[in-house]
Order: C-alpha cells, then sequence, then structure tokens
C-alpha cells in the first residue's frame, strides 16, 4: 500500500512539472514570436529581429547587395501590421556594399555608377550615441553611426543613413543579401 502512494505521488509530481515546463516553453515561444517580424522581399524569406548581444565582426565580411528599403526606423518596422508591402529598391546603380572586417573598412551603397573609396569604422557593441539603445553599431566619420539589427550567413538587416537619395523620404531600415 505504501508503495502505491508512494507511485501516485510520484507520477502526480512527475505530470505537474511535465505540464509546468510546456506551459513555460509556450509562453516564451510566443514572446519569440511576438519580438520577430517575419516579412519577404523579392522571394527572399527573413525574420527580423535585434539580435541579443554582440554579433562577431567577421560575419559581416564580404559583399551584400541591398534587396530593401523600409521607410521608418526598426521600431516602425515592428509596429507595421504589413511590412511586406513598404519595402522597394529605387537605386538604379551600384546598390553595394562591400565590408572588409580585418581592415575594419567598408564601401558605402550609394546610386552612381561610380566606384566609391573605402571608409574606416570601429564596430562597436553598447549605447549607440545616435538610437540611445544598447545594440551592435558601427562608427565612421567621427559622429555617423549605422545600427546592426541581425546578421546571418544569407541577410544583413541595418538601420541608418546608408542610402542619402532615400534618407530623405525617411527610409532607415535596410535588408542586404549576401553577394560573396
Amino acid at each position: 500500500m505504501k508503495k502505491l502512494i508512494i507511485l501516485v505521488s510520484a507520477v502526480t509530481l512527475l505530470n505537474s512539472c511535465i505540464v509546468s515546463t510546456a506551459a513555460k516553453v509556450v509562453k516564451g515561444t510566443t514572446k519569440v514570436a511576438y519580438k520577430a517580424v517575419k516579412g519577404t522581399v523579392k522571394g527572399i524569406g527573413w525574420t527580423v529581429a535585434k539580435a541579443k548581444g554582440k554579433i562577431d565582426e567577421d560575419r559581416i565580411d564580404g559583399t551584400w547587395k541591398v534587396v530593401g528599403a523600409y521607410k521608418g526606423s526598426f521600431a516602425d518596422f515592428e509596429k507595421d501590421g504589413n511590412p511586406d508591402s513598404s519595402f522597394s529598391s529605387e537605386c538604379g546603380g551600384f546598390d553595394q556594399m562591400v565590408f572588409s572586417a580585418k581592415r575594419s573598412k567598408f564601401k558605402p551603397v550609394h546610386c552612381s555608377t561610380e566606384e566609391e573609396d573605402w571608409v574606416k569604422y570601429d564596430f562597436e557593441f553598447g549605447k549607440n550615441p545616435a538610437t540611445k539603445e544598447r545594440e551592435n553599431y558601427l562608427e565612421y566619420n567621427s559622429g555617423n553611426y549605422i545600427s546592426v539589427i541581425d546578421v546571418s550567413s544569407k541577410t544583413m538587416v541595418l538601420e541608418g543613413n546608408l542610402m542619402p537619395k532615400l534618407a530623405f523620404s525617411g527610409t532607415k531600415l535596410y535588408l542586404l543579401e549576401k553577394v560573396k
């Protein structure tokens, strides 16, 4: 009889632990899904969520093509009910950004066919002076900042004044696709 009571107690305890753990997983998944904004640009499926912690600088190395631009900030993008329809690419010329992480230099994006000069940058993780948020960012030309929202092996999302031609219309968020 004692063994039966102990067995029933153990099963009840384990059952409550499993249900409690499952509830926490569902609750955690809901929070993650709420923070990530999904979209598709020119057939590129992507999820934009701000990176938690420092991004390895080597991940930004290479050539990146601008495939989308959003009129507004990342905060606006998170609140947008239909961010897919807000993307556009109006650049007719050279719409690539080249990073050399070893030399801490990049060639900025521009909308002309002329070659751009290398610009030295500092890759930082901390309080961005432009946004006042703790994030990954690039500082260049002493006082200009580009926030690195997230980087994967295929896509990168940057926020800032990447393309002056589009910045006048309020465009601040850019989706880039890795070229090589």
